[in-house]
């Protein structure tokens, strides 16, 4: 195991394209649940699960910021409990503008978490507002001024793309003020309308004006093309960063190891068997009280999915996946096992080969889906 998720499921706002396990912070049991925590992470110590070789911690939601300084503080003083922090290669949480006050940077550098991923989204207040955020274009350069104040200097920001009624000018503009901040991480994602969202209610009624399939490119476009001049350099499909200041924790995802998910919802890979935990609060603190973790979902991941999984989430990764290791992971050499759909794709311009690896073409990057189809089942 090389990393731990813990999911934090209160929210104050509830954004319009989210579909995250979360739940309005009003009336939680936010501080029975922070102990579930503890007891959930007790639990998966006795099972067996080896705690020595973690790298990174990660808190997402949620808003993990959503919780008050000395909720934050308990929850750190149980990771601290349970991980030789000390060790760790990176600790981060998520975090709101508008949520990310100086008492919270207080106890979470005081608490040793080193890097700091904030939910922007946008410097656009009309898009802001649209979607469902709290904050403004203004808290969110105030909160990275804060941040680096108080000692925290690797800071990442997320923003979307391809918005309801999104023009080129406001993305250019975005991408402006969020590169003026000089900051050492950025990740670029196009809007995906999911199930169960207030967009998708909108879009089945026909209320979602979004930017058309050409316009979604030449936005991704536009981010590559910037985040290039800004020497963040693309290392996956949708993240940019300052060489040596990537995300640990989601390579380790992109790197297909396993880790723990914690929490209501959370999802982890350990052992080989991949799992979700029980999403409802309530069934998923009755669960762990009987001293059972909660799994609601477990799948035995098999060679082949195993194989499938090292391709589509490797290639994700701008390096793309190496030849050797996957022939020393699963004792097959990768043109015995795929080596048809590769040529295939090569052909199609979405594919390449470079220095005894497979990745993923300048076009390729712009259909990946397309791509990882190819090599699932």
């Amino acid at each position: 195991m090389r990393g731990i998720y813990i999911h934090i499921p209160f929210c104050h706002q509830i954004c319009h394209y989210c579909d995250f396990n979360k739940v309005f912070f009003e009336n939680q049991p936010v501080d029975e649940y922070i102990e579930t925590i503890d007891q959930e992470l007790t639990l998966l110590k006795q099972s067996g699960t080896d705690f020595t070789k973690i790298e990174t911690v990660f808190f997402g939601g949620g808003t993990p910021t959503a919780l008050t300084a000395k909720q934050l503080d308990r929850l750190l003083e149980i990771v601290h409990s349970h991980v030789n922090v000390n060790r760790l290669s990176e600790f981060s949480t998520e975090a709101n503008p508008d949520e990310l006050t100086q008492d919270k940077l207080t106890v979470l550098k005081n608490g040793q978490v080193k890097r700091l991923s904030l939910g922007v989204q946008s410097f656009d207040e009309e898009l802001l507002t649209k979607i469902g955020r709290s904050h403004s274009p203004q808290q969110a350069i105030d909160v990275v001024n804060n941040a680096r104040q108080a000692g925290f200097d690797n800071i990442s920001i997320d923003l979307i793309y391809a918005l309801p009624g999104q023009t080129q000018v406001q993305w250019k503009n975005t991408l402006d003020q969020a590169l003026a901040l000089e900051l050492p991480h950025y990740s670029g994602y196009s809007l995906i309308v999911e199930p169960k969202t207030v967009f998708y209610n909108l879009m089945n009624k026909g209320r979602l004006p979004l930017p058309g399939e050409d316009e979604e490119t030449v936005m991704f476009d536009e981010l590559i093309n910037r985040m290039e001049q800004a020497g963040r350099l693309q290392y996956e499909i949708s993240n940019f960063a300052t060489p040596g200041q990537e995300s640990i924790h989601n390579m380790i995802y992109w790197e297909n190891d396993e880790y723990a998910g914690i929490g209501a919802g959370a999802h982890g890979y350990l052992n080989g068997v991949r799992y979700a935990n029980i999403a409802p609060l309530k069934r998923y603190m009755e669960h762990v009280k009987t001293g059972q973790l909660p799994r609601i979902e477990e799948n035995t991941v098999t060679p082949k999915e195993r194989m499938e999984e090292e391709m589509f989430l490797g290639l994700r990764k701008i390096e793309g996946v190496s030849i050797k290791l996957f022939a020393e992971k699963f004792g097959v050499s990768m043109e015995e096992r795929y080596g048809a759909v590769i040529q295939d794709l090569i052909r199609k311009d979405l594919l390449e080969l470079h220095e005894n690896r497979i990745r993923l073409t300048r076009s390729g990057l712009f259909k990946g889906n397309e791509a990882f189809q190819q090599f699932l089942g």
